[in-house]
């Protein structure tokens, strides 16, 4: 009788038990994991050509005067090469040399004025910031940058004073002109598309088409002042001989 009453208290907790050691600890929720991946940047597939970046990146990142000098020096070379290809005239490596010297020393100034331009004149409005860069880049740097180029194309040439500044004014003026067909909208991409650290590298790439052009315009503008001083020279020579005949007669 006595255990006929205790069975049912004892049965409970042994059902508790074997509950307890029969139930599976509770799981936790799924980690989401999205349906697709997305797709790497067209960049980073491109194979050698992103080794390549990679290596410009982490080389600007651990040295970056050295790497703007030596990326200058190489765009210089090329714009060169490419100016003497397309003018048809005998390989002049002096004036590679010129060139590769030119963009040595200017690799500094141009990269802290990009550093300046990135860090300055941000302002609210997107669009405010964008236009402000753009438009100080077109009037101070590309006046001072191009008097720089063809100034130093003509003193190392060896032109003296008074030729230096008719180079000058042979040249600056219409490579003001068209650099506003080309820099502005460059300006406005890099600053829109592309990082701090991705923007010099990005000029340079366009640099070579621009250096080929103003390379091409020193060369037209060097032709044109030995054409124009045999002529001087011609009218020089022949007045000469007038005076002499006038003389004699």
């Amino acid at each position: 009788m006595t255990i006929l009453i205790l069975r049912p208290a004892f049965r409970q907790p042994l059902r508790h038990l074997q509950r307890r050691f029969q139930s599976s600890p509770p799981k936790k929720d799924p980690v989401p994991v999205p349906a697709t991946v997305a797709p790497l940047p067209l960049w980073q597939r491109l194979g050698p050509l992103t080794t390549a970046v990679q290596a410009y990146a982490r080389a600007q990142n651990k040295s970056p005067y050295k790497t703007q000098v030596a990326t200058a020096v190489v765009i210089y070379i090329a714009g060169d090469l490419s100016a003497q290809y397309v003018s048809g005239n005998e390989y002049d490596p002096v004036r590679t040399l010129r060139n590769a010297v030119i963009g040595c020393v200017a690799a500094i100034p141009n990269y802290k004025w990009f550093m300046f331009l990135s860090h300055n004149f941000n302002y609210s409005s997107r669009l405010l910031s964008l236009a402000t860069k753009v438009t100080v880049g077109q009037v101070v740097f590309t006046p001072i940058f191009n008097t720089y180029f063809f100034g130093a194309q003509a003193l190392l040439s060896g032109c003296d004073i008074p030729g230096t500044i008719e180079r000058v004014k042979d040249t600056v003026p219409t490579s003001i002109i068209n650099s506003c067909k080309l820099w502005p909208m460059v300006t406005a991409f890099s600053f829109s598309f592309l990082s701090i650290g991705w923007r010099p590298l990005f000029h340079g790439v366009v640099a070579v088409g621009w250096q080929t052009y103003l390379s091409f315009l020193n060369r037209m503008a060097e032709v044109k002042e030995r054409e124009r001083h045999e002529m001087e020279g011609k009218i020089e020579v022949g007045q000469r001989v007038g005076y002499a005949v006038a003389e004699a007669a």
